[in-house]
């Protein structure tokens, strides 16, 4: 690791990187669990502050992202590496887990997965339409737009991508389809682009057409937000008393979930008249960091943190003590 966090290999920046580090509040004997591996940047840092007798587990759906695992740390003693959602950390082998001194999910598709056109993220290189982060499980994005109906179309790209053009999109992909199937990402970006007036402002970067669109039908074809649900709440039974939680999201979906989640478990709901005495509010976390964003530095070196929101909560006593 480099300065900053970067991986001196592949030249990855970590977002927030310090302010992760801090918001675990990482020891030299604790027990950490990186769920979303990506490329390690933020697992090398915990590491680097790790003792011989600290250990480390880290997961990810990406056979890409286990290789680079295996390859970086697979001789350390100290990590533990498992194929799979963080959605699924409950079935991991209990006495390998918990109770845990810390537990970061980074959310989204990764900077590596963008890049490689292969993969099928990108509307900017063109691929197979694929987009699944585990290349061997799920329906491949082709696939899911070739059976879906046309109202099942608009309802992901409004739901996932807030796209304002849904339904005429939905109409255009439907019509197409009929013609010939979408089977890469650059002719889908293309349907997509002709039927989203753009709204370009002088001295703004322009963003492309497809965007919340392609963020829609991936956020749908991985599941994305069912599984930060799940994995929200097997997160906060693995932790220990003390443990932290950090969570980095980069689209407001995503940021509403974890924030509600966290803002759930800190604080008590607002009383009722109307509603029955409820029952006295037991807070099982502390919130530590509200929505930490990077800083200019960060963003002048890397501009894909512009929309990473950090969370941090740390775990209570049972009764809500400190």
């Amino acid at each position: 690791m480099t300065a900053g966090g970067a991986d001196a290999t592949s030249g990855h920046l970590p977002v927030l990187y310090a302010q992760v580090l801090d918001g675990l509040r990482v020891h030299g004997d604790g027990r950490y669990l990186d769920g979303t591996f990506g490329r390690g940047g933020h697992a090398g840092g915990v590491l680097e502050r790790l003792g011989p007798d600290g250990r480390l587990l880290v997961m990810d759906k990406d056979p890409d992202a286990i290789a680079v695992a295996e390859h970086r740390f697979g001789d350390d003693a100290r990590v533990s590496i498992r194929r799979g959602s963080f959605a699924d950390l409950a079935s991991w082998d209990a006495a390998a887990v918990a109770p845990l001194d810390g537990i970061l999910f980074d959310l989204g598709v990764s900077s590596p997965q963008l890049d490689v056109a292969e993969r099928g993220f990108s509307f900017g290189k063109d691929g197979p339409l694929d987009m699944r982060m585990d290349p061997d499980a799920g329906e491949r994005a082709a696939d899911w737009i070739a059976r879906a109906s046309e109202a099942e179309i608009a309802d992901v790209l409004w739901t996932y991508g807030e796209e304002r053009m849904s339904r005429r999109i939905a109409r255009a992909i439907v019509a197409r389809r009929a013609e010939a199937p979408f089977l890469r990402t650059a002719d889908l970006a293309a349907v997509i682009a002709a039927n989203v007036p753009r709204k370009h402002k002088p001295g703004q970067k322009e963003t492309h057409p497809a965007t919340r669109s392609f963020q829609a039908i991936r956020i749908h074809v991985n599941r994305e937000l069912a599984d930060l649900e799940t994995g929200l709440d097997a997160a906060l039974d693995a932790l220990r008393t003390g443990g932290r939680l950090a969570v980095i999201s980069f689209h407001s979906l995503e940021d509403r979930i974890v924030k509600r989640f966290i803002a759930g478990h800190a604080k008590a709901p607002a009383g009722n008249r109307r509603l029955p005495e409820a029952a006295p509010f037991v807070p099982r976390l502390r919130i530590v960091a509200d929505a930490a964003r990077a800083d200019e530095a960060e963003l002048r070196a890397n501009p894909r943190a512009r929309s990473a929101v950090l969370r941090v909560a740390e775990k209570l006593a049972p009764g809500g003590a400190a």
